[in-house]
């Protein structure tokens, strides 16, 4: 009955890497909580700055290697899968597949194929959670795939959550505040290329924010390409940007503890993608989400939902809808604003710690499941 389980995660980086960032977290939540993980990766190259030290108990393994029937067939073998992801919908290779299911003929204890979906607040999560649909096709026809949707009600699958999550960030917020020496607002800056920069940093710099001075930690890769893009056109505008309102701070890559320490840090998070946002709403501070935006604008309604879950205020709806559209009323927040953004962000926090988190609802998906 305590027998540790054997979990198959199966992750096609596509880009931004938000899908390699969440099946880490999960592989390294899984494997600290006594689980072997076995996480296999088109292209693991992140990994060596995203999480350079690894994680006890995770092996990371090249997609590749999955069309390699006599090493993973020796490999399954050995130590045959328990529990098989397939993240985001991405199709498993089917010569592993049928390897797979081979070894099922030699073990029996029983066996489950997950299909890990995007996180979203909207109602069909609800509906579809925990739904199975039955295999029609391939070495594995006949067998059945569980649908699991991360959420934000306890009829979802939950949020991802480590355990000592806040006893760790309590220790760096309490670090911060005894060697604190500016007094300027601290802000965070992980995004696309919103049509918004421009204005928002353009106000930053002639008035601060809230009536403070900024300190902006921009970090590597796309935010920094836009925020220096903007910047670019600042030198036939002078005058525009004043250090005195707005000094800019340029990260280098930064490892998902790194990252956590940064939103831990600062006073108000701009994040973007799955993982960040969910960092930053533990963070219990202010955030604004750069939602990854689509052709069709499928984006918008998943925005709207997330904001009615967690009953925004209005003044943070507003400032969210312009920031992920074109930007043209865009808004400042004022001092009261972000009163009332850190008010909501604690008790949205607090709202949804009630809830066990995501891992806890995958093992127990599976215990009950046998």
């Amino acid at each position: 009955m305590n027998r540790r389980r054997q979990w198959d995660i199966f992750c096609k980086v596509i880009d931004n890497f938000g899908d390699i960032g969440v099946c880490w977290r999960l592989s390294a939540d899984l494997a600290a909580r006594g689980e072997r993980v076995r996480l296999w990766v088109d292209d693991a190259s992140a990994l060596s700055w995203m999480a350079p030290t690894g994680a006890e108990g995770v092996e990371v393994l090249s997609w590749a290697q999955s069309i390699e029937s006599t090493s993973v067939a020796a490999l399954l073998a050995k130590q045959p899968g328990d529990v098989l992801i397939e993240a985001f919908g991405c199709d498993i290779p089917p010569e592993f597949l049928a390897l797979w299911v081979v070894q099922l003929e030699f073990n029996k204890p029983a066996r489950y194929w997950l299909n890990l979906e995007y996180l979203s607040a909207e109602s069909y999560v609800e509906r579809c959670h925990a739904m199975p649909s039955l295999v029609s096709h391939g070495p594995a026809a006949g067998w059945t795939k569980w649908f699991f949707y991360p959420g934000f009600t306890a009829q979802t699958g939950g949020l991802q959550r480590e355990p000592g999550l806040l006893k760790s960030m309590a220790d760096v917020e309490a670090e911060v505040e005894q060697h604190r020496v500016s007094s300027r607002l601290q802000v965070s800056l992980f995004c696309y290329e919103p049509p918004a920069l421009d204005a928002l940093l353009s106000e930053w710099s002639l008035h601060g924010l809230a009536g403070q001075p900024v300190e902006l930690q921009v970090t590597a890769g796309r935010t920094a390409q836009a925020v220096k893009a903007v910047l670019s056109q600042w030198k036939t505008a002078p005058g525009k940007a004043d250090p005195k309102q707005l000094t800019i701070t340029w990260l280098p890559w930064l490892s998902q503890t790194e990252f956590d320490h940064l939103l831990w840090r600062c006073d108000l998070n701009f994040v973007r993608g799955e993982d960040s946002v969910l960092r930053a709403l533990w963070a219990g501070k202010p955030l604004v989400w750069s939602i990854y935006p689509q052709d069709d604008g499928a984006h918008l309604p998943k925005l709207e939902a997330f904001l009615q879950q967690l009953d925004a205020p209005a003044s943070l709806k507003t400032f969210h809808r312009a920031w992920n559209t074109s930007g043209e009323k865009l808004m400042a927040p004022s001092a009261s604003d972000l009163v009332d953004w850190r008010q909501h962000a604690e008790s949205a926090r607090q709202a949804l710690l009630g809830q066990d988190d995501m891992t806890s609802r995958l093992l127990q998906f599976v215990a009950k499941n046998r």
